[in-house]
Formats: structure tokens, C-alpha cells, sequence
């Protein structure tokens, strides 16, 4: 008797029943205008043009990163969807879209049926939270190129926003602030240099200034801000946004600034979360080096008049935001602190 696929290392029916597994959490995430459900060849959608009359689609993509590896170390899957969606969604949200429908993709080197519902239960989790669908996936078994134990995730969104309503940062001028919204943490960036400082310690120890382990620290998924920052934005006050992420409040904040524009940031204006001082410690990182990898403790930025500030973090705070005024818009370019 020959070669089944099942003796090349790919289980079929393990990914039928992964299928199965996840219809309750997918279905969680439906909005009305998904047309059809899991199992399709694409994922439908019908756009609301009552709602979006001059609708420009805009889309983003992301993976995790590194961070998984902490993952794989703590055997714990249940939160490392959400830090797909989020990195996805937030992006998207920075020029005034709202998530509609998002897709993953997880590659892995063999299905284990339980660990595969718990990642994509944790992209389920992160839709919900971000008010968008689940409207498709792709879960891709490859032995050999992946070990057994290991994966890989990543995935894509897609928003909408009316084109008069489009944030680009273009009505920016000196004078204007910065609104800093707290991050949960390290969120998905950083963690080869997090990894590298911490490769001496085991993820159980507890470090006294995090009170709990470092590995619950670490893996702590990345907040989603969109259901704080969608019901801000139909008063136009907000100018413009920033997702801080890959190269911290220094490479990101001027990405969202008309030309001869900086930033100045007062840096005691917010509580850094002990994680990333007790990196610095332990690295002797330098400073520049850190608020260019790290978000520092601010996941999220908007820029808004002066005048504007004080309303725009009362509505922030009543959402459940921790927010702060951070620094302000001067002539020049780069983020001076």
C-alpha cells in the first residue's frame, strides 16, 4: 500500500476538526453585513453605502513576531491572536478607519487540533474586541519546515472610512499636543532585544518591581484602542494618530507629521511600566535606544488642537482609557525628549 498525505505529516481531518472547533468563537465575531460563514473558497462582506456613501477602503497587515517564542517556552496560546488583530486594526485606525473583517494565517508543523482553537480563540477575542469579523483563515500544516511544537501567525485587516473623514495629519501645526494613551505593556515589539536581555533569567522568576512572573509580563497581549478612538473621531477634533509600534515614539510620531514638523516630549508626563525600566537596568540599554525600540508605556497617539485637550481625555478617561498629555507639535523635525 503507498504514501497517504496523512504519512507525509499533513492530518487532514485534525483540520477538519480544528474547524469545527472554532465555529462558536468565529461566530462571536459576525457584524450583519458578513455574507455566508466559515468554509468558503473567499470571506463575504457588503459594504454599508448608507453608512460609507464615498468609502475609501483601507487595509493593513502584521504578524507577532518574536514574541512568539514565549509562546512556545510557556505553552500558553490563548492571547497571541489578539496581538495579530491588534497590530493589524490599530494601524488601520490611525487614518480613521474602522475595522470591518479580518483574516489569519497560521502556518504550523503539525495540527495539534486543542493549541490551534486556543490561537484562533485568541483572534476571535480580538475581533471582538475590535468590532470587526473573522470572515476567513487559512490554517497551513508543514512538517518538516516547521517543528512539530512550533507556528507561525499572522494576518490582515480591512477598515473603512468616507473620504472626507480621512485622517492624514495634514492639518497639523506647531502648538498643537499630544495625546499619549497607555499601553499594556511591551504589546508586539521589541522582543528580540527583551529576549536577549533576559535570555540569563527564566520566565517563572519573579522580578519584585513587576510582582508577578516574567513571562506573564511579556506575553500580556497588545491593547486594541479601537473602540476608544471610533467614537472620537465623528467631532473632527482629532488631527492626527500614531500606532507605536516597530521603532517606538521616536520613528513613529513623525510619520504622521507634515513636512518641518517635530514633536517634543515630556517624558515625566507618564508612569513608564516597570518592565521597560527594569530592561534598561539589566541592558544597560541606552535611553534613545529605548524609546526607539519600545513604546515606553504608550501604545497609542493623537494630536489635537490645545484647546481640544482637556475634552478629548475626559471622553478618553469615561472610555476606559489611561491618557495624558504628552509633548506638543514644534517647528523642526524628529522627536526631541
Amino acid at each position: 500500500m503507498g504514501y497517504s498525505y496523512k504519512d507525509a505529516g499533513v492530518n487532514i481531518q485534525a483540520g477538519n476538526e480544528v474547524v469545527e472547533r472554532i465555529k462558536p468563537a468565529v461566530a462571536r465575531t459576525l457584524r450583519p453585513e458578513v455574507l455566508g460563514g466559515l468554509g468558503g473558497f473567499g470571506g463575504l462582506f457588503k459594504l454599508d453605502l448608507e453608512k460609507y456613501p464615498d468609502p475609501v477602503l483601507v487595509s493593513g497587515t502584521d504578524g507577532v513576531g518574536t514574541k512568539l517564542r514565549l509562546a512556545f517556552q510557556m505553552n500558553k496560546h490563548d492571547s497571541i491572536g489578539q496581538d495579530a488583530v491588534a497590530m493589524c486594526v490599530n494601524d488601520i485606525l490611525v487614518q480613521g478607519a474602522e475595522p470591518l473583517f479580518f483574516l489569519d494565517y497560521l502556518a504550523v508543523g503539525k495540527v495539534e487540533p486543542g493549541r490551534v482553537a486556543e490561537v484562533v480563540g485568541g483572534v476571535a477575542k480580538g475581533c471582538e474586541m475590535a468590532g470587526c469579523s473573522l470572515i476567513g483563515g487559512e490554517t497551513a500544516e508543514m512538517p518538516g519546515f516547521y517543528a512539530e511544537d512550533e507556528y507561525d501567525i499572522a494576518g490582515f485587516s480591512v477598515g473603512v472610512v468616507n473620504r472626507n473623514q480621512l485622517i492624514d495629519g495634514s492639518k497639523i501645526q506647531a502648538g498643537d499636543v499630544l495625546i499619549g494613551l497607555a499601553s499594556t505593556g511591551l504589546h508586539s515589539n521589541g522582543f528580540s532585544l527583551a529576549r536577549k536581555i533576559f535570555e540569563a533569567y527564566s520566565l517563572e522568576k519573579v522580578f519584585p518591581e513587576l510582582g508577578e512572573a516574567l513571562g506573564e509580563t511579556l506575553l500580556r497581549p497588545t491593547r486594541i484602542y479601537v473602540k476608544s478612538i471610533l467614537p472620537l473621531l465623528a467631532g473632527g477634533e482629532i488631527l492626527g494618530m500614531a500606532h507605536i509600534t516597530g521603532g517606538g515614539l521616536t520613528d513613529n510620531i513623525p510619520r504622521v507629521l507634515p513636512p518641518g514638523l517635530g514633536v517634543q516630549i515630556n517624558t515625566s508626563t507618564w508612569e513608564h511600566p516597570p518592565i521597560f525600566t527594569l530592561m534598561q537596568r539589566l541592558g544597560d540599554v541606552a535611553w534613545p535606544e529605548m524609546y526607539r525600540t519600545f513604546n515606553m508605556g504608550v501604545g497609542f497617539v493623537i494630536i489635537v488642537h490645545p484647546e481640544e485637550a482637556d475634552k478629548i481625555c475626559q471622553q478618553l478617561v469615561e472610555l476606559g482609557e489611561n491618557c495624558f498629555v504628552m509633548g506638543s507639535v514644534v517647528s523642526g523635525e524628529g522627536v526631541a525628549y
